[in-house]
Protein backbone atom coordinates (compact mmCIF):
# COMPACT_ATOMS: atom_id res chain seq x y z
CA UNK A 1 0.00 0.00 0.00
CA UNK A 2 2.90 2.37 0.68
CA UNK A 3 3.83 2.29 -3.01
CA UNK A 4 0.60 4.20 -3.77
CA UNK A 5 1.63 7.17 -1.65
CA UNK A 6 3.75 9.81 -3.32
CA UNK A 7 6.69 10.46 -1.02
CA UNK A 8 8.31 13.07 -3.28
CA UNK A 9 8.56 16.52 -1.70
CA UNK A 10 6.13 19.05 -3.12
CA UNK A 11 8.68 21.84 -2.90
CA UNK A 12 11.76 20.84 -4.90
CA UNK A 13 14.85 23.08 -5.10
CA UNK A 14 14.00 23.75 -8.75
CA UNK A 15 10.50 24.96 -7.84
CA UNK A 16 11.89 27.17 -5.07
CA UNK A 17 14.36 28.74 -7.49
CA UNK A 18 11.64 29.25 -10.08
CA UNK A 19 9.33 30.79 -7.48
CA UNK A 20 12.04 33.19 -6.33
CA UNK A 21 12.75 34.14 -9.92
CA UNK A 22 9.14 34.95 -10.73
CA UNK A 23 8.52 36.66 -7.40
CA UNK A 24 11.66 38.74 -7.77
CA UNK A 25 10.82 39.75 -11.33
CA UNK A 26 7.30 40.73 -10.33
CA UNK A 27 8.58 42.83 -7.43
CA UNK A 28 11.17 44.55 -9.63
CA UNK A 29 8.62 45.23 -12.36
CA UNK A 30 6.00 46.61 -10.00
CA UNK A 31 8.63 48.67 -8.19
CA UNK A 32 9.91 50.16 -11.45
CA UNK A 33 6.38 50.99 -12.53
CA UNK A 34 5.55 52.68 -9.22
CA UNK A 35 8.83 54.61 -9.24
CA UNK A 36 8.37 55.86 -12.79
CA UNK A 37 4.70 56.69 -12.17
CA UNK A 38 5.78 59.20 -9.50
CA UNK A 39 7.70 61.23 -12.05
CA UNK A 40 5.59 60.78 -15.16
CA UNK A 41 1.96 61.76 -14.83
CA UNK A 42 0.34 60.38 -17.95
CA UNK A 43 -2.98 58.74 -18.69
CA UNK A 44 -1.29 55.86 -20.50
CA UNK A 45 0.73 54.79 -17.44
CA UNK A 46 -2.23 52.71 -16.27
CA UNK A 47 -2.18 50.89 -19.58
CA UNK A 48 1.28 49.53 -18.79
CA UNK A 49 0.20 47.43 -15.80
CA UNK A 50 -1.13 44.40 -17.71
CA UNK A 51 1.63 44.19 -20.32
CA UNK A 52 4.20 44.78 -17.59
CA UNK A 53 2.88 41.87 -15.55
CA UNK A 54 2.67 39.83 -18.75
CA UNK A 55 6.31 40.56 -19.48
CA UNK A 56 7.29 39.51 -15.95
CA UNK A 57 5.50 36.16 -16.35
CA UNK A 58 6.97 35.66 -19.84
CA UNK A 59 10.49 36.35 -18.56
CA UNK A 60 9.90 34.03 -15.62
CA UNK A 61 8.68 31.32 -17.98
CA UNK A 62 11.60 31.72 -20.36
CA UNK A 63 14.30 31.98 -17.70
CA UNK A 64 12.82 29.21 -15.57
CA UNK A 65 11.93 27.11 -18.63
CA UNK A 66 8.38 26.78 -17.31
CA UNK A 67 5.57 26.76 -19.87
CA UNK A 68 3.02 27.20 -17.09
CA UNK A 69 4.22 30.76 -16.48
CA UNK A 70 3.90 31.57 -20.16
CA UNK A 71 0.11 31.15 -19.98
CA UNK A 72 -0.59 34.15 -17.72
CA UNK A 73 2.24 35.98 -19.49
CA UNK A 74 0.66 35.55 -22.90
CA UNK A 75 -2.85 36.31 -21.70
CA UNK A 76 -1.84 39.47 -19.81
CA UNK A 77 0.36 40.61 -22.71
CA UNK A 78 -2.48 40.18 -25.21
CA UNK A 79 -4.99 41.93 -22.97
CA UNK A 80 -2.55 44.75 -22.31
CA UNK A 81 -1.76 45.21 -25.99
CA UNK A 82 -5.47 45.24 -26.81
CA UNK A 83 -6.25 47.82 -24.13
CA UNK A 84 -3.36 49.99 -25.29
CA UNK A 85 -4.36 49.82 -28.96
CA UNK A 86 -8.00 50.64 -28.25
CA UNK A 87 -7.02 53.61 -26.07
CA UNK A 88 -4.36 54.88 -28.48
CA UNK A 89 -4.95 57.31 -31.33
CA UNK A 90 -3.87 54.51 -33.69
CA UNK A 91 -7.38 53.06 -33.57
CA UNK A 92 -9.88 55.84 -34.09
CA UNK A 93 -12.67 53.62 -35.32
CA UNK A 94 -16.14 52.77 -34.17
CA UNK A 95 -16.80 50.57 -31.18
CA UNK A 96 -17.26 47.43 -33.26
CA UNK A 97 -13.91 47.90 -35.01
CA UNK A 98 -12.23 48.67 -31.68
CA UNK A 99 -13.63 45.41 -30.35
CA UNK A 100 -12.13 43.64 -33.36
CA UNK A 101 -8.71 45.19 -32.76
CA UNK A 102 -8.87 44.26 -29.08
CA UNK A 103 -9.79 40.64 -29.84
CA UNK A 104 -7.03 40.32 -32.45
CA UNK A 105 -4.47 41.61 -29.94
CA UNK A 106 -5.81 39.22 -27.31
CA UNK A 107 -5.51 36.38 -29.85
CA UNK A 108 -1.86 37.32 -30.38
CA UNK A 109 -1.29 36.82 -26.66
CA UNK A 110 -2.64 33.28 -26.91
CA UNK A 111 -0.42 32.64 -29.94
CA UNK A 112 2.54 33.95 -27.96
CA UNK A 113 2.06 31.11 -25.47
CA UNK A 114 2.51 28.49 -28.20
CA UNK A 115 5.44 30.32 -29.78
CA UNK A 116 7.39 30.82 -26.56
CA UNK A 117 6.63 27.35 -25.21
CA UNK A 118 8.31 25.96 -28.33
CA UNK A 119 11.34 28.16 -27.65
CA UNK A 120 11.85 26.49 -24.25
CA UNK A 121 11.25 23.01 -25.66
CA UNK A 122 7.82 22.47 -24.05
CA UNK A 123 5.56 23.24 -27.01
CA UNK A 124 1.87 23.46 -26.20
CA UNK A 125 -0.69 23.78 -28.98
CA UNK A 126 -3.94 24.12 -27.04
CA UNK A 127 -3.67 27.96 -26.77
CA UNK A 128 -4.15 28.11 -30.53
CA UNK A 129 -7.79 27.05 -30.04
CA UNK A 130 -8.98 30.04 -27.96
CA UNK A 131 -6.54 32.27 -29.85
CA UNK A 132 -7.92 31.14 -33.19
CA UNK A 133 -11.51 31.65 -32.10
CA UNK A 134 -10.71 35.15 -30.82
CA UNK A 135 -8.86 35.96 -34.05
CA UNK A 136 -11.78 34.87 -36.23
CA UNK A 137 -14.26 36.90 -34.18
CA UNK A 138 -11.94 39.92 -34.20
CA UNK A 139 -11.44 39.69 -37.96
CA UNK A 140 -15.18 39.40 -38.53
CA UNK A 141 -15.77 42.48 -36.37
CA UNK A 142 -13.27 44.37 -38.51
CA UNK A 143 -15.14 43.15 -41.59
CA UNK A 144 -17.89 45.69 -41.04
CA UNK A 145 -21.59 44.93 -41.32
CA UNK A 146 -21.00 41.75 -43.34
CA UNK A 147 -18.74 40.38 -40.61
CA UNK A 148 -21.23 41.29 -37.90
CA UNK A 149 -23.96 39.53 -39.87
CA UNK A 150 -21.81 36.37 -40.08
CA UNK A 151 -21.32 36.54 -36.30
CA UNK A 152 -25.08 36.84 -35.82
CA UNK A 153 -25.62 33.69 -37.90
CA UNK A 154 -22.91 31.85 -35.98
CA UNK A 155 -24.60 32.94 -32.77
CA UNK A 156 -27.86 31.37 -33.92
CA UNK A 157 -26.46 28.19 -35.47
CA UNK A 158 -23.61 27.14 -33.16
CA UNK A 159 -25.82 24.68 -31.22
CA UNK A 160 -25.84 22.57 -34.39
CA UNK A 161 -22.15 21.85 -33.75
CA UNK A 162 -23.08 20.41 -30.35
CA UNK A 163 -25.81 18.28 -31.89
CA UNK A 164 -23.48 16.97 -34.61
CA UNK A 165 -20.76 16.32 -32.05
CA UNK A 166 -23.18 14.40 -29.86
CA UNK A 167 -24.34 12.30 -32.81
CA UNK A 168 -20.72 11.56 -33.71
CA UNK A 169 -20.04 10.38 -30.15
CA UNK A 170 -23.13 8.16 -30.15
CA UNK A 171 -22.60 6.55 -33.54
CA UNK A 172 -18.81 6.40 -33.72
CA UNK A 173 -17.46 2.97 -34.55
CA UNK A 174 -14.93 1.63 -32.10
Amino acid sequence: MSHLINTQPLETPERKTRGRLVGGLLMIGIGLYLLIAQFIQAEWMGLLIMPGLGLAFVLGGLLGRNAGLLVPGGILSGLGLGAYLVASPLVEAGEVAQGGVFLLAFALGWGLITLLSAVIGQRVLWPLIPGGILAVIGALLLGGSAGVQVLEWIGRLWPLALILGGLAVLFRRR
